[in-house]
């Protein structure tokens, strides 16, 4: 049985004590779209660190059709945010690409925004004495359902233990706009929901996490195989190791 209560106070802790020794006085610097995974995040922070500490960051690629959600989150919050259109950036290298007579792929396409918002995030981190929130969930990230060096970096993961399921139980808890938490999850970028892209439903993936039951075999397969895929994106960079004796 998931204890909302004592999760969420000891996420609160972490968040301060991670602070304490990697940042003392340092602001969190958050990206803000207006889904659930960055409203708790925020939401989280806030209580850690108190609304002073807590820095937004809403990062359109032209134009949002949600952006009135990103802004009802920072003015629920009362935190201090900024609004850095990342459109010019992408399509500054894009065109670089093109130049060199280089096609971008379809996925390239996709990624090439979370990973400009990232360098945004970390520009204003180091302009405000920050420290940048990663806002992934344990479910996406079993799955690879992020950009590696995008929405996939920063330098402190609240949520990145906790499924879909949890994190929902925990923007409830915390009192957050409901339609931000409950939001149909979508990753803002090629117009489809995450279900859709995924193939299975949140609920799926997580009764399968969890408890490891997954009723539908082809649905099993899949996670199996996306899990497998994808799970470099959660280890270290591999070095090689020299043998001490050739040095």
């Amino acid at each position: 049985m998931f204890n909302v209560k004592k999760v969420t106070e000891d996420l609160v802790e972490w968040i301060r004590n991670w602070f304490d020794e990697n940042g003392k006085g340092c602001n969190a610097v958050i990206g803000i779209s207006g889904g659930k995974d960055s409203s708790i995040v925020a939401g989280l922070c806030v209580k850690a660190l108190g609304k002073d500490r807590v820095i937004g960051v809403l990062m359109p690629n032209g134009e949002q059709a949600d952006i009135a959600d990103s802004k009802q989150l920072v003015e629920f919050l009362g935190i201090q945010h900024f609004v850095c259109n990342i459109k010019d950036a992408v399509d500054g290298v894009l065109k670089s690409l093109t130049d060199s007579s280089i096609t971008p792929s379809e996925q390239t396409r996709i990624n090439l925004p979370p990973r400009i918002r990232m360098s945004t995030l970390y520009a204003l981190s180091q302009t405000f004495n920050g420290r940048v929130a990663n806002t992934c969930n344990y479910s996406e990230d079993y799955v690879g359902y992020s950009t590696r060096y995008g929405d996939a970096a920063g330098d402190f993961s609240p949520l990145g233990k906790l499924t879909v399921r949890e994190v929902l139980e925990i923007g409830r808890f915390l009192g957050l706009p409901k339609n931000l938490v409950d939001k149909t999850p979508s990753d803002g970028l090629c117009g489809s929901t995450d279900e859709d892209k995924l193939g299975f439903t949140y609920a799926t993936l997580d009764a399968y996490i969890r408890e490891g039951v997954c009723k539908d075999d082809e649905t099993k397969a899949r996670i199996d195989r996306l899990n497998k895929l994808n799970e470099f994106k959660l280890k270290p960079i591999p070095s090689f190791e020299p043998n001490p004796n050739d040095l």
